[in-house]
Formats: structure tokens, sequence, C-alpha cells
């Protein structure tokens, strides 16, 4: 399977904040927060569903990763998803180690599963703390 997904207890916008916690603790940030729903709207298209989309970084990791290899820009910053399916919460995120097995790079695919266990734990504190 390409990516990772988890059910919350909580509403959206409360798994958005404790997921942002979850993820400092990981030493991640969230470059940025899109309100996908929000934006539809503004534009005149009506979505059913809350979907938040968050791109989130380590400065180190980007920094190491772009230095070895320029296309993994492509993948950089990670993607989270926040959305309300069904009336449950879930977060998602595409896997890094599947993102960057495109590079064929061991070195990469180091950095990559490192990544996924880090943001995996920040998933899993948010549903369960």
């Amino acid at each position: 399977m390409f990516h990772v997904t988890v059910k919350s207890p909580h509403s959206i916008n409360e798994t958005v904040e404790k997921l942002t916690a979850n993820l400092k603790e990981q030493e991640f940030g969230v470059l940025w927060d899109f309100d996908l729903r929000g934006k539809l709207e503004e534009k005149g298209q009506t979505f059913d569903e809350d979907f938040r989309v968050l791109e989130v970084c380590n400065p180190k990791v980007a920094k190491d990763v772009l230095t070895r290899n320029l296309l993994a820009g492509y993948f950089l910053p990670c993607k989270m998803v926040v959305y309300v399916e069904d009336g449950v919460t879930k977060i998602g995120m595409p896997k890094p180690t599947h993102l960057i097995s495109a590079l064929d790079d061991s070195e990469l695919t180091s950095h990559a599963e490192a990544v996924e266990e880090r943001l995996t734990i920040a998933m899993n504190q948010t549903v369960n703390g």
C-alpha cells in the first residue's frame, strides 16, 4: 500500500491541532495548512466533506535529502491530509518510502524510513492521546 491512514476520535480541527503538536515533538513543522473545502467553496464549488492538506517539513532532513539528490524535491515537503469521510475523521499520508523508491538510492531510502516512522508516530499519538 502506498499510504498510511488512521481514524481519529477527534473533530477535524482538534485532530489538526493535536497532530501539529505531535509533529513538533518529532521535529517537524507545519509549513502550510490548506483548507481544501473552504478554497473550493470560495471558487463556487461545493464539497461536502472537510478536507485539510498539511505540508510538513524537518529542515535538516530536507537539506540532507536535497544535497544528496535534487530530484527528491519532487516529494518535499511531506504531505499529510486530515479529512472527514462518512462522519469519521482520518489522518493520512503517502508513504515517504514509497515515493523515494523512484530514485533508487539506499541512502535516501534510509532517510525516508526514518521520516515515515516519525510521521507515523505523530499520527498514532494524535489518535491515541
